[in-house]
């Protein structure tokens, strides 16, 4: 799956959605309604198309902004020591706000 997730076993609605946000995320500017018909056409639904469209939309915003303001990837060990908190409260505002 990460070298290649075009040839990897998967099911194909994985497959459709993955061709859909590498569009999204690569070429946004090409991406159209055909594309989303064709994630449904494999078995995707609107709700998950949707889900992830929106967590890849989010990441990135992350990176493309990361990347803007030189911010840097903290390091592994700090990733490790944050890992409890982002299980415990995930993304939410409030649960980042109380850290």
């Amino acid at each position: 799956m990460v070298a290649d997730w075009r040839t990897a076993p998967v099911r194909e609605e994985l497959r459709a959605a993955l061709a859909f946000i590498e569009k999204q995320t690569l070429r946004p500017e090409e991406l159209t309604a055909a594309d989303a018909e064709a994630a449904y056409a494999a078995g995707v639904s609107k709700q998950a198309l949707r889900d992830a469209a929106r967590v890849s939309a989010l990441f990135n915003m992350i990176v493309r902004l990361a990347d803007s303001f030189g911010w840097d990837v903290p390091t592994w060990e700090r990733l490790l020591q944050r890992a409890p908190a982002m299980l415990d409260g995930g993304y939410v505002m409030t649960a980042i706000s109380k850290r």
